[in-house]
């Protein structure tokens, strides 16, 4: 029986507790079995953003899962050609991991611009996605044609008040606050390395 693993793609910069604490819910409520979180070289659609380097955000999303079976951070975008789009990773992971079933997780938020992805209706034909709640209500209707899709799966999930840029806000406030919103092994790891020093970095 193939494995059923819940890719969750993003720039992870950084890696926060809400990153973790959905793939923990995704692994307790028996949705997955295992989950990836697949650290992106560059989001096409994020192409102003200036991101921490590659080696560090991978770091901070390693640090963050370490203690949490079932729960790994990938790097296997990084060999890929870029910029890496969805598709293409999911076609190199199938070759991959033939032991695996691959599912994609989204936000609510991407799901409503889902129609905006390179080869999205190759994604909805061939791998089923679960999406969570994120930034308003939960829809299926997005204007897509689901009728062949594999499966598209609206899950209830606990949503964290904070993302990846109130987390940098934060550390560039001094805001002690962002312990509650980062594992403290990432921030650690953040103080070592002088990260998101500049207001500026998205």
């Amino acid at each position: 029986m193939q494995i059923r693993t819940g890719i969750f793609g993003g720039s992870f910069n950084p890696v926060h507790a809400g990153h973790t604490g959905l793939a923990r819910h995704l692994l307790e409520q028996g949705f997955v079995d295992e989950v990836w979180l697949m650290v992106s070289p560059r989001n096409p659609l994020k192409q102003s953003a200036t991101l921490a380097s590659e080696a560090d955000r991978l770091h901070m999303a390693r640090l963050a899962v370490a203690q949490t079976p079932g729960i790994e951070a990938s790097d296997f975008e990084f060999t890929l050609p870029r910029p890496s789009y969805t598709a293409h990773t999911l076609r190199r992971l199938v070759r991959a991991f033939p032991d695996r079933r691959f599912s994609l997780i989204v936000g609510a938020d991407n799901w409503r611009v889902f129609r905006l992805w390179r080869e999205h209706g190759y994604i909805l034909r061939h791998y089923p996605l679960i999406v969570y709640p994120r930034g308003g209500q939960l829809s299926a209707d997005n204007g897509l044609d689901l009728t062949d899709a594999c499966g598209v799966r609206l899950i209830a999930a606990p949503e964290f008040p904070f993302s990846s840029t109130q987390v940098r806000e934060a550390l560039h406030a001094s805001d002690s606050r962002v312990a509650d919103m980062i594992a403290p092994e990432v921030l650690a790891y953040i103080r070592e390395k002088n990260l998101y020093t500049s207001p500026t970095e998205k």
